[in-house]
């Protein structure tokens, strides 16, 4: 292969791949239409001018057979008035514009051929073009959806999802710091009551040692506290005890 060769084959490619980018669907498929309409319009004519040469063959042919059946008439008239010579010539006449005919009825049935098959063809024509609006109107909407869904994907890759989700990330964990936090506080609040009441009790305690202490320096002996009665005759006196002095509380009341 030559150097021109490739490089006629690497235009070309170049070329029909820029020609393919720029080619839009919706304004080629409007072009086709119209340049169909076109031959629409072309083959209407032509059809209309077969029809009319049509015509006027048949005009013609039918003239030429009232011409001979006329020069035949004419032949016969002859004949009876006993006039051969006129009467030949009346025949020659016949038989030229019977020739005639003879070759128009042969254009004209040829001319019947190309205007049926012409009729044909524009009917041919017609429902084409008829097919390819319906499938333009198809054809454009599913391009006008293509290039929406294309841009909806171009939109959807531009969008940077994982920057996004981080984004939500780090607020799901600044949103978990504060709550821990807040339950903190609440635990340092609470602590802080219970060391409240410890120092309390610590002092209550103090207090007790230091009045034992008092009593110890001053001689006074420190009071001891009533043992617990685990013996149940014990805890059975004392409830009688309790009713007769809840009785006598009774009778004093009533004085």
């Amino acid at each position: 292969m030559g150097l021109f060769d490739r490089l006629s084959r690497v235009v070309r490619a170049n070329l029909n791949d820029l020609v393919s980018k720029a080619e839009d669907p919706e304004k080629v498929l409007e072009q086709t239409l119209n340049d169909m309409g076109e031959d629409l319009i072309q083959v209407r004519q032509a059809v209309a001018r077969a029809i009319a040469e049509q015509k006027r063959t048949e005009q013609r042919y039918n003239q030429d057979l009232s011409e001979a059946n006329k020069w035949e008439q004419r032949a016969k008239l002859a004949l009876s008035q006993g006039d051969e010579s006129l009467a030949r010539e009346a025949l020659v006449r016949k038989k030229t514009h019977t020739d005639t005919s003879v070759t128009l009825k042969q254009q004209l049935e040829q001319q019947n051929s190309q205007v049926n098959t012409l009729k044909r063809n524009l009917i041919a024509l017609e429902s084409k073009i008829s097919e390819a609006k319906t499938k333009k109107n198809m054809l454009i909407a599913r391009s006008k959806a293509a290039k929406a869904n294309a841009e909806i994907q171009q939109t959807l890759s531009g969008v940077d999802t994982s920057g996004s989700m981080a984004a939500f990330e780090r607020m799901e964990s600044k949103v978990l710091d504060m709550e821990a936090r807040s339950q903190a506080f609440g635990e340092l609040s609470d602590t802080g009551i219970e060391e409240q009441f410890a120092k309390l009790e610590s002092a209550s305690g103090v207090d007790d040692e230091l009045a034992m202490l008092k009593a110890q320096i001053s001689g006074i002996p420190e009071p001891k506290k009533l043992p617990e009665a685990s013996d149940p005759q014990l805890s059975r006196k004392d409830s009688a005890v309790d009713t007769e002095l809840e009785d006598l509380r009774k009778q004093l009341d009533n004085l």
